[in-house]
């Protein structure tokens, strides 16, 4: 691969005025590609994800760790982060065009980035930190090996994270700005639904959702069955693409729609901002998507969403269909960023009135308006919905038995936390520190909520409806080492290695002392393995007496103490 680099003794002709508006022309040629190797990816930007779009290119490392990251154009590493969860660790670079870089899942940094990092770690005493360096520390040229690939964080496998963001900090589709991945395959179309938008509209005779049977062509083209419809209509779909090399299902570039000929709605994926993200469950079909595991993206805007994703459209995209007897052309058009096209095409018939409205009149359901905040008591319980939480109103399954309470289930999204608590006052004889708030799941298990406790009341917050139960845990975590043994000799160990686990509400904090210095231990959660290098120098003696401390989420804690030791 050719790399064009920009010399470190140049930079300071840079004017380095981060922050300040771009011009309006794309900067196509500036970046270049991250890895010494053809792009082939497993995510692409503003694929749907739980809760999210993505927001950059997830890009494949054959199945491996510690592929040389390079500096995707010249500029200052102006950000760190390592945490266990999300991006693991993760590096940020501003460049003189107000664009920033982001590189996620690393396995480790380069050299001079590593040593810098541990530093700041070894004087917080944290694995975990958020580091800003300011533009003289840390200057980097185009091409400069920055970090190494990894699996750290969140990560499913081994890959690299790549993100290009602009100077409001919107992340954008590295496409746009030059970063090419081949790609000649149209994208996929999986499913087609259309949706009765109210009580009024109907779909062959009945208000209620109907999948449609797709019936593939050649070309990329399809059909799908006919339907009468009457009312306001909202069409889905689940479709995805695949690049060239790559066998896994990727997010697509644009769709549009057109209704007898005219355009009616279209999306596309170049930019969005990180307070949109979340609108993904109202863009998607989110009670399919519980019950399938398929995401159905809608053909048209729902009700007060703020999406800049969404381009022209003609009545956001809600066909009116009233005419009786009128047959009208629907056509679907997807496209990759390549232009590779996918065609859906479909004939409407309109229906005649139907005799009589739906009302869902079950007496114990509870409304929730989406524009009021909803307070109530239940038994020891106590439940509040806050304005805005609901995308729009509902009726929800709310009950309690005991120390369980049912918030209907997880087949309607919530954009804000509800507030859950309950009183402990039948508890007070007990340890109250124990006690927390846990989602059960369908088959039976319960999960840690973050729970705080104020004398006698538990509460949490949460954006999942479902079962909640008050759960307690008084088990320990455990300690256990992997590759060294109690009061042995590991002169030839490169790495101190321990398996921290806790069954009941997870791993909370952990700190590690020899003779009792901190010394700085990794935590892989997926694993449950902490681990110390000691090319970082604070082991120096030969007898060594070792002591970890592990707490869980409710502060139960562990201590395990041995000795080990090494040639000095």
């Amino acid at each position: 691969m050719m790399r064009h680099f920009i010399g470190l003794l140049i930079l300071p002709l840079f004017s380095f005025h981060f922050g300040e508006s771009q011009t309006q022309q794309l900067p196509k040629d500036y970046f270049v590609n991250p890895l010494d190797i053809d792009l082939i990816l497993s995510g692409t930007f503003g694929e749907l994800r739980s809760n999210h779009f993505h927001s950059g290119l997830d890009i494949k490392t054959n199945q491996r760790t510690g592929a040389q990251v390079h500096a995707t154009a010249a500029g200052y590493v102006s950000r760190i982060k390592i945490e266990r969860y999300g991006y693991g660790k993760a590096l940020y670079i501003t460049h003189p065009n107000g664009y920033t870089s982001v590189y996620a899942h690393l396995e480790k940094f380069a050299p001079r980035i590593e040593a810098y990092v541990k530093k700041k770690q070894y004087e917080k005493e944290s694995y975990t930190i958020q580091l800003f360096p300011n533009d003289l520390e840390l200057r980097v040229d185009q091409g400069e090996v920055v970090a190494y690939s990894g699996n750290s964080g969140g990560s499913g496998g081994p890959h690299l994270h790549f993100e290009l963001r602009d100077a409001a900090a919107r992340p954008m589709n590295p496409m746009m700005l030059g970063i090419q991945v081949p790609d000649s395959r149209p994208p996929l179309v999986k499913q087609v639904k259309v949706y009765p938008l109210d009580e009024s509209s109907t779909i062959d005779g009945e208000n209620k959702p109907k999948l449609l049977r797709i019936i593939p062509m050649k070309g990329g083209r399809y059909k799908v069955e006919s339907f009468r419809a009457y009312g306001e209509i909202g069409i889905g779909v689940n479709t995805n693409d695949q690049q060239d090399g790559a066998y896994n299902q990727n997010g697509i570039y644009n769709v549009c729609t057109t209704f007898n000929g005219s355009k009616n709605f279209e999306m596309t994926f170049d930019k969005y901002a990180f307070s949109e993200t979340r609108y993904i469950n109202q863009m998607i079909d989110y009670e399919h998507f519980k019950n399938t595991k398929s995401r159905i993206m809608k053909l048209y805007v729902p009700k007060g969403s703020p999406l800049s994703l969404y381009e022209d459209h003609v009545n956001d995209g809600v066909l009116q269909l009233y005419e009786d007897g009128a047959t009208h052309t629907y056509q679907i058009q997807i496209k990759d960023y390549q232009g590779n096209l996918s065609q859906i095409d479909m004939s409407i018939t309109n229906d005649s009135i139907p005799s009589e409205l739906y009302v869902d009149a079950n007496p114990n359901l509870t409304f929730v308006s989406h524009s009021q905040t909803y307070s109530q008591k239940y038994g020891p319980f106590g439940l509040t919905i806050p304005k805005g939480a609901l995308y729009e109103n509902a009726l929800l399954d709310i009950t309690q038995q005991g120390d369980t309470l049912k918030i209907h289930e997880d087949l309607i999204p919530l954009h804000k936390n509800m507030h859950i608590s309950f009183e402990l006052d039948a508890k007070v004889q007990d340890n109250l520190n124990q006690y927390y708030i846990g989602r059960v799941t369908d088959w039976g298990a319960v999960y840690h909520v973050n729970t705080k406790r104020k004398q006698n009341k538990l509460t949490a917050s949460t954006r999942t409806l479902g079962t909640y139960a008050i759960s307690k845990d008084d088990t320990p975590p455990t300690i256990s080492p992997v590759n060294f043994d109690r009061n042995a000799w590991i002169s030839w160990n490169k790495t101190l290695k321990i398996k921290i686990a806790d069954a009941d509400t997870g791993v909370d904090g952990y700190r590690a002392t020899v003779n009792g210095k901190f010394i700085l231990m990794e935590y892989d959660y997926k694993t449950g393995v902490l681990t110390h290098d000691f090319a970082d120098g604070v082991v120096t003696d030969t007898e060594n007496q070792l002591k970890v401390i592990v707490t869980d989420n409710v502060g139960n804690s562990t201590t395990f103490e041995t000795t080990f030791y090494r040639k000095s």
